[in-house]
């Protein structure tokens, strides 16, 4: 599904069905057709063509938000195997317990934002007429160990832009995971017509800092003494990409 296009739905009994499973994530069908009163026939065929139509993904008996996806990658780092894939709503507990590890070490506060806006949705992905984000994520044995996020705008003066953040657990640091990951994210908004990306990080956090720029990454502005960490006033970095 394009993020660009507008939402529309031929039929109202569709856009409901499509609504009901953007609101609460993975949904069984049978609890689909139950909440919107729908017979077996009727919701089949709707929901066989919102999947045609690229709106839902429809596996196992269940309904979920459908983001165009190369798919699943496997990849070995230092005789590591991990895979980087985009998130499901199964990953969300995993993935709140990385964001807020990686955040509390205190010089990510923008992850912590989006941990805490996910765990108050209880919803991975969203795509609606006033947000959509995405996550993929990179797993071990299907844990996760590590995200990139984007915050993708509606509005049409910043549908060209994008609000991205990464991160990994440290134990998994410095085998080129997170380059993965970071590559995955600017890939997908690059070829989903996205031209820039942005990221706010203190500008104590020398780490992530010194991550982003050997990516391409480019300071762009500075709030200073935006944050405060320790009791100590600490200005805001905003880093951007210009996509290809």
């Amino acid at each position: 599904m394009e993020l660009t296009e507008n939402l529309t739905f031929s039929h109202t009994d569709r856009r409901d069905l499509y609504e009901f499973v953007e609101e609460h994530g993975t949904v069984h069908e049978r609890e689909a057709r139950r909440a919107l009163n729908l017979d077996r026939t009727a919701f089949g065929h709707h929901a066989t063509v919102l999947v045609r139509d690229g709106y839902l993904d429809w596996e196992e008996d269940h309904l979920s938000v459908a983001y165009e996806d190369n798919g699943a990658t496997e990849h070995t780092a230092d005789g590591l195997e991990y895979v980087v894939r985009i998130a499901t709503q199964r990953d969300l507990s995993g993935l709140v317990g990385v964001i807020r590890q990686v955040a509390g070490e205190g010089t990510y506060i923008e992850a912590e934002t989006v941990a805490d806006v996910i765990e108050h949705d209880e919803v991975v992905l969203r795509h609606n007429e006033l947000e959509s984000r995405l996550f993929m994520v990179a797993t071990v044995d299907d844990e996760v160990i590590g995200w990139v996020h984007l915050d993708l705008p509606e509005a049409e003066k910043l549908s060209h832009t994008a609000v991205l953040t990464v991160g990994i657990l440290p134990e998994y640091r410095g085998k080129g995971i997170g380059s993965t990951l970071l590559e995955r994210g600017e890939s997908w908004a690059a070829s989903h017509g996205f031209e820039k990306l942005y990221n706010s990080i203190p500008a104590t956090n020398d780490g992530a800092v010194a991550f982003l720029t050997d990516h391409g990454w480019e300071r762009e502005a500075v709030r200073e003494g935006h944050y405060t960490i320790d009791g100590e006033y600490v200005d805001e970095l905003m880093l951007a990409r210009r996509l290809e």
